[in-house]
C-alpha cells in the first residue's frame, strides 16, 4: 500500500518460492540453538522455501559463525543466510567479547558480500530468556532472509 503519491515503495515480499537459504547454527547452548533451528526452518517451508534449497552448517560456537557465513556467501550459491545461536551472560565479561564480536561479524560479512544474512544470533541473560525466545527469533529470522533476499532481487533488477 503505497503512503504516498507518486513515490514508488516497494512492499515486503514474504514469498520463499525458487530462494536458496543457507544456515549456520552453533552448537554452543544446543538446546536454544535446535529451538531456533526448529522455528527457523518451519517458517521457511511455512513461506515457501523448498527443503532442498536449504542448507544448514553447524559450527562449535557464536564466534565461528561469521567465517562459515562468509564462505558459504562467496560460493554464490545462495540467496540469503541465516545466523542461528545463543549467547547466554555467564559470570566474566567472554558475554560482551562474544556477543560484540559475533554480531559485528555477521553484519561485515553480509556488507562485504552483499548477501543478506539474518541475524538469529540470541544474546540473553539466561538460559530461561534463551528458551522463552527461541521460537520467535527463529521464525523471524527466516522471514528476514526471505523478505531481505526478495528485496536484493527486486533493487538488482531495477538497476539493470
Amino acid at each position: 500500500m503505497a503512503r504516498y503519491e507518486n513515490i514508488l515503495e516497494l512492499e515486503p515480499n514474504l514469498n520463499g518460492e525458487d530462494l536458496s537459504i543457507g544456515i549456520v547454527m552453533s552448537r554452543f547452548n544446543i538446546e536454544a540453538s535446535e529451538g531456533l533451528l526448529g522455528a527457523c526452518v518451519e517458517e521457511l517451508m511455512k513461506q515457501g522455501v523448498d527443503a532442498g534449497n536449504v542448507v544448514l552448517v553447524s559450527v562449535p560456537g557464536a564466534l565461528e559463525i561469521p567465517l562459515a557465513l562468509q564462505k558459504m556467501a562467496l560460493t554464490d550459491q545462495f540467496d540469503a543466510l541465516i545466523a542461528l545461536g545463543a549467547v547466554i551472560r555467564g559470570e566474566t565479561y567472554h558475554f560482551e567479547i562474544v556477543s560484540e564480536q559475533s554480531t559485528n561479524g555477521v553484519s561485515t560479512v553480509q556488507l562485504d558480500t552483499g548477501i543478506p544474512i539474518a541475524n538469529g544470533i540470541l544474546t540473553t541473560n539466561t538460559d530461561d530468556q534463551a528458551l522463552a525466545r527461541m521460537s520467535q527469533k527463529g521464525a523471524e529470522a527466516a522471514r528476514v532472509a526471505i523478505e531481505m533476499a526478495n528485496l536484493q532481487r527486486t533493487l538488482d533488477e531495477m538497476e539493470q
